[in-house]
């Protein structure tokens, strides 16, 4: 599992013109999801994302967790992420899971960091979405569970 995680003051997705999910002062989360992820995957993922230490304390240092703060996470499913350019200039996403894997673990991501008592928005699994943020910082961090 790969996660993109940018430390927002707001950000917001809208489907079909309409505001799907929307977040104040939080994470805004790119998930990508491999073919072999399982849920131990969503579980160091969930358990890393919301002991993270990204927002200033009262010093101005990067470190307090996103419950510290009471934030919220946009979580955003992206097959994308494991978009393969080796070969051509045409990304190949043959290490993306397919729906019937990835649906049931993007789901369990965002319940996961719902029983840790962030409240949690979402995009919709395979929908065009038009994404909106204010990057804080900015903060990007990057997290891939097969890189721990």
């Amino acid at each position: 599992m790969r996660a993109v995680v940018q430390r927002v003051s707001e950000a917001s997705v809208v489907i079909d013109g309409e505001i799907k999910g929307a977040v104040g002062q939080g994470f805004m989360i790119l998930l990508g999801i491999h073919e072999e992820d399982t849920l131990s995957d969503v579980e160091y993922l969930v358990g890393k994302i919301a002991k993270l230490r990204v927002f200033e304390d009262d010093q101005g240092k990067m470190n307090r967790s996103i419950e510290a703060v009471s934030g919220s996470i946009l979580s955003i499913s992206q097959f994308t992420l494991y978009g393969e350019t080796k070969k051509g200039n045409r990304p190949s996403f043959i290490k993306a899971a397919r729906p019937e894997t990835a649906i049931p673990l993007y789901e369990a991501f965002n319940q996961g960091l719902r029983e840790q008592n962030i409240a949690v928005e979402t995009g919709e699994f395979g929908a065009d979405m038009k994404v909106s943020l204010v990057n804080d910082g900015p903060v990007t961090i990057i997290l891939d569970t097969r890189e721990k």
